[in-house]
Formats: structure tokens, C-alpha cells, sequence
């Protein structure tokens, strides 16, 4: 998978809709959760995704400058490429981005969705706070020492 790695100043009108349109697919639409998926956190972080043929995406997350650290959100799979491992070569490579990009920080922060948290834990992350509800799914917080 071609994972290209941009700030939001450089992404293409076309290369913003397709993640916007991915983006609201999987977490407004298929998880059924109301709320506003465009945010301020979209200026400033890095957008790392990857588009098929057609040039729409097909694997996204987003790396969130955050004090000190680095968060890592907006994980996902378009649904028709899921099952495959590119979940797993996703994660990997916004792991390596972030330690790249993000020299100093020490941890990557995570809000997990509950039913995840031993997927992430297998690129070592640790559960950090008890299971909470946000947006009427129960999550996680986790951290992965880059350092």
C-alpha cells in the first residue's frame, strides 16, 4: 500500500473530499453516530491515507501534534478492502510516520475504540484509563512508547 503522508495545506480539493467522504461513511454513517466529523484538529495534523484506482480512499488516519506527544485518530478501512491486513500495514506505517515527523515525542495517544484495544496492543500499546462512553461508543485510552 502507498501511504502518502500530507499536512492539510497540501491536500489536493479532490484528496480532502475523498477523506471527508470516507471519513463520514465510516464514523457517521456505518457506526451510526451523529457528530460533527469535521474539526479544528484537521489543520494541524498530518493526513496519511492511501486511494485505489479510482482515487478514492481506501485506508486513512490522521497524526495529531499534542503538547509533548503525538495522537494518532480517524483509524480506518473503506469496508471494501477490509480483512486483508491492510488495517495492520495502516497502523505500522503511521507508527513509523509519527516517530518520523514527531522526533521528540515520547508517546503516541490512542482513544481506542473498546472492541480494538487488543488490535492496538499489539503494536504494544497499553490501556491507560478505564472504559468510557463517547458518542454512545465505549472506548479506551492507550499510549505506544515511540521511544
Amino acid at each position: 500500500m502507498d501511504l502518502l503522508c500530507k499536512k492539510f495545506d497540501q491536500l489536493s480539493t479532490t484528496e480532502l473530499y475523498e477523506i471527508y467522504k470516507e471519513r463520514t461513511a465510516v464514523f457517521v454513517v456505518e457506526q451510526e453516530c451523529a457528530y460533527q466529523e469535521v474539526d479544528a484538529n484537521d489543520l494541524t495534523s498530518f493526513h496519511l491515507f492511501a486511494l485505489d484506482e479510482l482515487g478514492e480512499v481506501i485506508a486513512y488516519s490522521r497524526l495529531i501534534p499534542a503538547d509533548q506527544d503525538v495522537r494518532i485518530g480517524r483509524v480506518l478501512v473503506n469496508e471494501k478492502y477490509r480483512h486483508n491486513g491492510l488495517a495492520t500495514e495502516l497502523v505500522t506505517k503511521s507508527i513509523e510516520q509519527a516517530k518520523q515527523l514527531f522526533p521528540a515525542a515520547a508517546v503516541l495517544n490512542i482513544q481506542a475504540q473498546y472492541y480494538l484495544r487488543e488490535f492496538y496492543g499489539s503494536f504494544g500499546a497499553k490501556i491507560v484509563s478505564e472504559p468510557y462512553l463517547e458518542d454512545n461508543i465505549k472506548h479506551v485510552d492507550m499510549v505506544l512508547k515511540l521511544k
